[in-house]
């Protein structure tokens, strides 16, 4: 997932909101790489997550196979009051579903990581 939220008065800039949100979310600490929308945080084994359950209900990860894989993508459709309708993508994963921004930021990397493939 993408840890997220609103920034902060205090915080100086959208990368330290973003290092913020996930200090809160998964208790990590700075010192890694992070670039303005993705971070780097190294091999998963190496990691210590301290979940914050005010924040996070559940951890896990997904490869980036499984992200590719057609039956794996899908999108969902929502209708406003207005009659006003849009489409998200969504990833599937068992009991998990990846949906709004956490999915929509997904997409966007994927397009970025595999041009052609996704």
């Amino acid at each position: 997932s993408f840890p997220g939220g609103r920034r902060d008065p205090a915080d100086g800039d959208a990368v330290a909101t973003a290092l913020r949100e996930t200090r809160e979310g998964l208790g990590v600490a700075h010192g890694m790489t992070v670039a303005p929308v993705v971070a780097n945080l190294g091999p998963l084994e190496a990691l210590t997550l301290n979940p914050n359950p005010d924040e996070v209900e559940e951890v896990f990860t997904l490869p980036l196979a499984h992200l590719l894989r057609e039956e794996n993508q899908g999108y969902t459709h929502f209708r406003t009051a207005s009659g006003y309708g849009y489409t998200l993508p969504v990833f599937l994963n068992g009991p998990h579903k990846v949906w709004g921004l956490t999915a929509i930021v997904t997409e966007l990397t994927l397009e970025l990581l595999v041009p052609g493939r996704y």
